[in-house]
């Protein structure tokens, strides 16, 4: 990707892993997420720093105590397998449904087909879209929260060419850098994903937040400023920051264009469990070492799968203990959490499975 060093580290299409939050804080005007709101919202996301900024998210915080409506939408392009970086998502979101939240979970199959290479028809990336459906489906969102991008309503393919004609391309560029027309395309259905809940056609102009994982950014900061230029009584779009999890090698984001890298909703326990013995850990060279020395669990990846979904903090806090005093090491620690992915994996097959036919008719119709 081409442009200055903000575009370079901000790339939405790519799976470097971002490390200098700080830094892209201050350069990008975010603000760091209270403690006092991870308390108030009570989940583990937001108790173990998995949320760590936000633009305006004050605004949802008071429909919250308030106990009125706001929108939250997201969504996820239809380019591969979903995996254990997606479900963090949707866990998320799914949570927001306690405090009356609308949601609008877009399963993006123009998007992937556009901006991906290696989906070469939309054929395909409808085939990726019902296996994603029936993923998301059986994490816990329902039939009326989800969307497929191909399938909307011609209000909003109205609206993304509305939105298309507010930007020139020097503005699209400066955000992005390179960009190609596929690219262009699907940032304007994204723009239109956003935005679209607040027409009166759908919620009106209440306050909406869209969750994402930081390199995400340049596509929220494109939206606030066209929300401003439309002939609309849009409520300024907010957003909430995620660390997105990484993958598990040492260096790169979960990505399923990277199968060693992720555990997919749909990988068998036994491929599950290969893949966990092979991750990157923050042990030391020897047991005898580690025991002596303890480990990092910081830089683990392991670790980080309990940290982004195991229930139970206190379990998490204590295997956290344990590795840095030496008293778990990585051999019995990727055991029991290969046991742990097992359960999981094998409980949501089976919810996969039951909604395979509700997400047919999502994606073929009725």
């Amino acid at each position: 990707m081409q442009g200055n060093e903000k575009q370079m580290l901000l790339d939405p299409w790519g799976d470097v892993e971002i490390k200098n939050y700080k830094k892209l804080f201050s350069e990008f005007g975010l603000k760091q997420f209270p403690e006092n709101w991870k308390k108030e919202l009570n989940h583990y996301l937001f108790e173990r720093g998995v949320v760590i900024a936000h633009r305006d998210f004050d605004k949802i915080m008071e429909r919250i105590r308030e106990k009125k409506e706001f929108i939250v939408m997201t969504g996820i392009a239809s380019s591969g397998k979903l995996h254990l970086g997606h479900k963090m998502i949707i866990d998320l979101v799914k949570h927001f449904k306690k405090f009356k939240a609308k949601i609008f979970f877009c399963i993006a199959d123009i998007d992937a087909y556009t901006t991906r290479e290696k989906i070469k028809t939309m054929e395909e990336a409808k085939k990726f879209a019902l296996e994603n459906i029936a993923n998301v489906l059986a994490l816990g969102l329902k039939k009326r929260d989800i969307y497929l991008q191909s399938k909307k309503e011609p209000r909003y393919f109205e609206l993304a060419f509305e939105i298309s004609k507010k930007f020139t391309f020097a503005e699209l560029s400066a955000i992005y850098g390179e960009l190609t027309p596929g690219k262009l395309a699907a940032n304007y259905l994204q723009y239109a994903d956003i935005l679209h809940p607040q027409l009166p056609e759908y919620c009106g102009a209440i306050p909406s937040v869209t969750p994402v994982a930081l390199d995400q950014d340049p596509h929220i900061r494109a939206v606030r400023d066209v929300s401003r230029k439309l002939p609309y009584k849009f409520t300024l779009p907010t957003s909430i920051y995620i660390v997105h999890q990484s993958g598990l090698k040492e260096g790169s984001k979960m990505s399923s264009s990277k199968p060693e890298t992720a555990i997919f909703l749909t990988d068998s326990p036994e491929e599950a469990k290969r893949k966990i013995f092979r991750a990157f850990t923050g042990g030391k060279g020897t047991i005898e070492e580690q025991k002596k020395l303890g480990g990092n669990p910081s830089i683990c990846k392991v670790y980080e799968i309990y940290k982004y979904h195991h229930p139970n903090s206190k379990f998490v806090k204590e295997i956290y203990m344990k590795c840095t005093s030496g008293d778990l090491i990585c051999g019995e620690c990727k055991k029991m959490c290969a046991e742990f992915i097992a359960k999981l994996l094998k409980l949501h097959r089976k919810k996969f499975e039951k909604n395979l036919k509700k997400a047919e008719k999502i994606v073929w119709g009725e």
